[in-house]
Parts: C-alpha cells; sequence; structure tokens
C-alpha cells in the first residue's frame, strides 16, 4: 500500500523478481501499449547516469523512451568551447542513444547559464506533449550545478501546465496529466532523496556502460581533467572502456539498498549489484502501487 506517496509493500512484486533473477528484459515479448517514456537532464549525459539502465530496459521492452538536454553543453570541457562543443556534443547524446535504441534530443540553450524562464518552460511543455509522456523523469531541485537544479524546478513548473490547452496553444494539452519523478542524488538538504521504487539494472549495466562511453568529451577529458586525472585516462578506445568501467562508480546508496530489501526482500536485494532509483514528485500525477508496477514493468 502507498502512505503519503512512498510503496511500503509489495510482495508479490518480490516473488517475481526472486522467481527470476537474472532473467533478461530483452527476452520479454512486446507490450500490446507500450509506455511513452521522457527524461529531462541539464546536460548531455546527465539522463544516461541517472537513468541508462532502465531506459534501456524499457527500450528493449518495446517501450518509447526520449532523452532529453536542456543545455547544449558548450562549457564543459577544458579547452574547447562554444558552437564546436555544442555540436560534438549533440553528436555524443545521438551516438548515446543509438546505443540502446531510445531517442536523445540537445537543446539549444547555453550551458551554465541556464534559467527557470518562461521560453525554456515552454520548450519543455511542447515537448512533454510532443512524446504523450506517461512518465517524467528529472532532478530535484537541491544539487551543486545550478543547471541542475533550474532543471527540476522548471519540470516543477511545467507540471500542471502540460495540461492547460491555453499555454503553448500550438501545441495540444494533454488531457492526463503523466507521473513525475526525480532521478536519485545523494543531497541531503533541504530534504534526501526517498526512492519509492529501485529498479536492479545488473542485467543491462554494460548497456548504461556503453551509452556513458559514447560521451567522449566528458568522460574521457573534461570530468578526469576537472579531478586532475586525465593522465590515467587511456589513448586506446577499448582499454579506455575498460578504465571507465573499472573507475566509474555505481555504488547502490544505503537508502537505495534498504528500499530493495523493501521492495524485493532480503535474499534477492542482497543479489543486486547495480540499481536505479526514483522517487514520485507531488507535482503531476499521483501514481499508486498498481501506476508504479505499470510504469516499471521489469519485475
Amino acid at each position: 500500500m502507498f502512505h503519503h506517496g512512498r510503496w511500503i509493500a509489495i510482495g508479490v512484486l518480490a516473488c517475481a523478481v526472486a522467481a527470476g533473477a537474472g532473467r533478461s528484459i530483452v527476452a520479454q515479448e512486446k507490450p500490446a501499449a507500450p509506455l511513452n517514456i521522457i527524461a529531462f537532464g541539464a546536460h548531455p549525459d546527465d539522463c544516461d547516469i541517472r537513468a541508462g539502465g532502465v531506459a534501456a530496459k524499457w527500450a528493449a521492452a518495446g517501450h518509447r523512451v526520449r532523452f532529453v538536454s536542456v543545455t547544449n553543453g558548450d562549457a564543459g570541457h577544458q579547452s574547447q568551447g562554444g558552437g564546436a562543443l555544442a555540436a560534438r556534443r549533440r553528436a555524443e547524446a545521438r551516438e548515446a542513444g543509438r546505443r540502446i535504441g531510445i531517442d536523445y534530443i540537445v537543446l539549444d540553450n547555453h550551458d551554465g547559464q541556464l534559467m527557470p524562464d518562461l521560453h525554456i518552460r515552454e520548450q519543455i511543455i511542447r515537448l512533454i506533449r510532443e512524446w504523450k509522456a506517461d512518465l517524467v523523469l528529472g532532478p530535484r531541485t537541491n544539487d551543486y550545478h545550478p543547471d541542475h537544479r533550474y532543471t527540476g524546478v522548471l519540470l516543477q513548473d511545467a507540471a500542471f501546465m502540460v495540461t492547460v490547452p491555453n499555454i503553448a496553444p500550438d501545441t495540444p494539452a494533454l488531457r492526463t496529466n503523466p507521473v513525475f519523478m526525480y532521478f536519485e542524488d545523494g543531497f541531503q538538504k533541504p530534504s534526501p532523496f526517498e526512492p519509492d521504487i529501485a529498479v536492479p539494472i545488473d542485467d543491462v549495466i554494460e548497456k548504461k556502460l556503453d551509452m556513458i562511453d559514447a560521451h567522449v568529451s566528458q568522460m574521457y577529458e573534461w570530468l578526469p581533467w576537472h579531478a586532475g586525472r586525465l593522465d590515467q585516462v587511456p589513448a586506446d578506445p577499448k582499454a579506455r572502456r575498460q578504465w571507465l568501467a573499472k573507475n566509474r562508480e555505481f555504488r547502490v546508496s544505503k537508502v537505495v539498498r534498504d528500499h530493495l530489501v523493501k521492495q524485493l526482500g532480503p535474499e534477492a536485494a542482497a543479489k543486486v549489484r547495480y540499481a536505479e532509483a526514483f522517487e514520485l514528485t507531488e507535482y503531476g500525477r499521483h501514481a499508486d502501487e498498481a501506476e508504479l508496477k505499470r510504469l516499471f514493468p521489469f519485475f
């Protein structure tokens, strides 16, 4: 049952996961009514890091998935920038999407300069409407990076407006509000992340790494340089991919591990090495247990 939006008990789900541990999502039949899922990140690669595994599972099961970067990433590099970097990051995002079979678009708003203004809010409203979204994913509004915070604000501001016909009237309004959920993060103030669902992604962790590997400018250049580790990155693409798998941490946090135990039971949860978790927002459609099972049909 649900209490204040929290998933308290799903015994049937736990039994199903325990019985099917290790089973690949690829083997599932195509759904009769595909879901429409859209995820928003501030930068190309944000969605991949937070939801690349579950996106691969949805896509393999025949659902429609779109990732959106709200900025073009034109500031995220130590030696490149502007239009050339934006074009490079857009191409990387397209390649990441191609690798798992999802749609990936990059909006042309400047990296590091994002503001939650009406123009960008309407961009997001239109995208959610055009995708006829059942589920919208994005960041919370407490984060170290202003672009991340403001992407969260933009999604909150769009959540009701997607159903209002007189807002952005050039794109037909949705008659049913989607469910909106937050990506996991580790920030504790003003409130910590509280998962409503955690999805084991052990069976698709290589697909998630394939996506992240496509963002060469970030994973092998900008982020290692920013961390003082650029000299550790191999030049050979194969060795570089192995380095990424070894050095990119996908630890299951304690709060998500605790939720997996509640969700799956101790025995099944103990077998999970990798997971992605999401928290229901107080915006959009309120999802109950049955709705979450419909939106996350992996168990």
